[in-house]
């Protein structure tokens, strides 16, 4: 390939794997390039009131967050569903916008489908006097599709998590940065160093010499 240079890169669409979906329902495309701030305050405005009148004033733009969905009427009734969906080095982005949307919206139930979608690459010849012809190649990337949900889905599903308390995960976490160690050592509590009272250990205290050598004892010795 080195007498060939990369013209352009078409994305073939992938169909959302969840039917039955509203008309309104918010589908974020996140983007390698995309900011998680504006997509976490789109998605939001879309699942909480209170975030509504804020993303009304300052609304991100497509090429800023990446977020391909319809501008909202004001006065939409808040949404049932959100859904994220990215590929190639978009798929861990996408996947902390849905865990930090279940830590702000509470109740929220979700389903998780892994697909393929195909990326066509276009090459063109460095000198078409050459007389090389246009090369097109085809490769299959991994894509997520994330479904959040206010209403239960069907848990027999694969990919389906149920709604999750964090309350005891984050006071967990909480002990530990305050010096609680592990969870069975008391907070503040330190390990002594060294040895205990009656072993024979290294800086334990002072020791009675030891007996003399057995060729030491007693009688002259031999030179």
């Amino acid at each position: 390939m080195e007498n060939y240079s990369k013209a352009r890169t078409v994305e073939q669409p992938c169909v959302c794997p969840f039917p039955g979906l509203a008309a309104d329902t918010p589908e974020i495309h996140v983007k390698d390039g995309s900011k998680i701030r504006n997509l976490l305050r789109y998605a939001l405005s879309r699942m909480e009131a209170k975030t509504r009148a804020a993303d009304e004033e300052v609304r991100p733009q497509p090429e800023e967050g990446g977020v391909e969905a319809p501008q909202e009427a004001p006065g939409r009734p808040l949404c049932r569903h959100v859904v994220f969906t990215a590929s190639g080095k978009g798929v861990s982005k996408a996947i902390t916008c849905a865990e930090i949307v279940k830590r702000r919206v509470k109740g929220l139930h979700q389903l998780t489908k892994l697909l393929y979608g195909t990326v066509e690459e276009v090459w063109e010849p460095l000198e078409p006097a050459a007389g090389l012809d246009s090369l097109t190649v085809s490769r299959n990337l991994p894509v997520i599709w994330i479904l959040l949900s206010r209403e239960p889905l069907d848990s027999n599903q694969p990919g389906y998590q149920a709604p999750g308390r964090y309350d005891a995960l984050w006071t967990q976490a909480a002990n530990r940065e305050e010096g609680g160690g592990f969870s069975g050592q008391r907070p503040g509590h330190r390990r002594k160093r060294g040895g205990g009272g009656g072993g024979r250990g290294k800086g334990s205290g002072r020791q009675s010499d030891p007996a003399p050598a057995a060729g030491l004892t007693g009688g002259s010795q031999t030179r």
